[in-house]
């Protein structure tokens, strides 16, 4: 590796990846903080566990249906503005759900039907944050970088988790001005969004050769590098923005992330009050609730380093994802608390380890526009389970009592997703190939 290349990504690793991380933090937060409102909002508004079910899973829907579109308006607009957009919308929305009960009223609509809308409109809001941030990278870093980056910004999920379920738990004890702790969780989550769209805009650079804080000969590097993988991929294989949203690599990667998050969204919109019936606090809950992310976290790195390490993308996927299955299944099998959380554990090791061991693959043969294209259809139709995965849950365990057939199947639908992973055509020639042409040319 020349000198230019190892200081070039340091500096982009630095100035990119901590900002980025804790917009995803907070982008997460506002997604499943649900999880833990529902502790006392199902009460306090009545709801079913099917209809929470059915509310936060229908997030997922308009997220589906928006994803593409606003992946491509982020190309054509510029990342900055798109992003910061997004997480302006997204906080103002997240901040409405305090007020259900109010907005009920006023338009003479159900508490049911205001839950149900608002999860929908806050998924329009967010549509096309993650995979625009995956398509931002794809213009920073090259291919032998991605599962790395990729894990690294994504340690955002469970870091959100280790951190934001203690702290959301302990925001269920707050009361004053007229509003609950599920209220009041809402709101404070809500602000750190808003906050930070502004600091998108200001702090974020478009593309490195508008990037001021290199040096020309880093930009100069960096751009050319990214040319050099760009122009391989195209003189491979030239894929257009109709032929990326229908390519079968495409959609067989959308399968195996639809098969994750399954597990994902079912299990972790659940999570609160899996471990609430193991008879503690709101607070304890949120302690034990955060533990799985833990172990997801060091996963998610660890397993991130050896697939670029290696380049065996499939097998890496194919192992996390029928490492999540056993967990999530046995997790259902067992009654002692002690076991249940241990698997939860084991499972969400697969669970956040998956997605950036899978984004490199499309990364590998998508470019330009149709990659933008490519990646927003593979997230949007792998998280339509997002709402499949949640109302399954919450319909089981009304039908059953317990979450020990919900978790069985979810075990099971990701199961044939790390089988289908064995599937996928992997050119890892396409990763290194660009690297040895880029060097040449210095």
């Amino acid at each position: 590796m020349d000198a230019i290349e190892t200081t070039t990504i340091r500096k982009v690793m630095w100035r990119l990846m901590p900002f980025l991380f804790v917009c995803y933090f907070v982008a997460y937060l506002d997604r499943v903080n649900v999880g833990f409102a529902k502790l006392q909002m199902n009460a306090a508004l009545g709801l079913s566990e099917t209809a929470y079910g059915l509310g936060a899973g229908l997030f997922f829907i308009s997220y589906f249906l928006l994803e593409v579109p606003s992946n491509l308006a982020l190309d054509r607009f510029g990342a900055r503005l798109w992003i910061a957009r997004i997480m302006v919308s997204w906080g103002i929305i997240s901040g409405m759900f305090a007020f259900i009960g109010p907005i009920a009223a006023m338009t003479g609509l159900s508490n049911e039907w205001v839950f149900y809308i608002l999860r929908f409109l806050l998924g329009a809001a967010e549509a096309g944050f993650f995979p625009g941030i995956i398509f931002y990278l794809t213009l920073w870093f090259p291919s032998v970088y991605r599962a790395r980056v990729v894990a690294l910004f994504m340690l955002a999920i469970p870091f959100s988790s280790i951190v934001g379920a203690p702290v959301s738990g302990a925001l269920l004890n707050l009361t004053g001005g007229g509003l609950d702790g599920w209220q009041w969780l809402f709101i404070i989550e809500a602000i750190p969004s808003i906050l930070m769209a502004a600091g998108v805009v200001f702090y974020l650079t478009d593309r490195p050769i508008q990037a001021k804080w290199l040096s020309a000969e880093e930009r100069s590097w960096l751009q050319g590098r990214l040319d050099a993988e760009h122009e391989h991929k195209q003189s491979a294989e030239h894929i257009s923005i109709g032929r990326a949203l229908s390519d079968p690599r495409v959609l067989a990667c959308a399968f195996v992330y639809f098969c994750l998050n399954a597990a994902s969204y079912g299990v972790s919109f659940f999570l609160p009050t899996i471990v609430k019936g193991f008879g503690v606090t709101n607070f304890q809950a949120g302690l034990l609730a955060a533990l799985p992310f833990v172990f997801g976290a060091i996963g998610m790195v660890l397993l991130g380093r050896s697939s670029d390490r290696t380049l065996k993308r499939r097998e890496h996927v194919c192992f996390a994802m029928v490492l999540a299955a056993v967990g999530v299944a046995a997790a259902g099998l067992v009654s002692s608390p002690v076991l249940v959380l241990g698997l939860l554990c084991l499972s969400q090791i697969g669970v956040s380890a998956t997605p950036p061991l899978l984004w490199p693959i499309p990364s590998a043969f998508l470019t330009g526009t149709s990659a933008a294209a490519g990646i927003a259809a593979i997230n949007a139709i792998g998280n339509l389970s997002g709402f499949a995965g949640p109302y399954m849950m919450g319909y089981l365990r009304d039908a059953t009592g317990d979450f020990t057939a919900g978790l069985l199947v979810l075990g099971g639908v990701t199961l044939v997703g790390g089988i289908v992973a064995m599937t996928l055509k992997v050119n890892s020639r396409l990763e290194t190939a660009a690297a040895g042409k880029s060097a040449m040319a210095h």
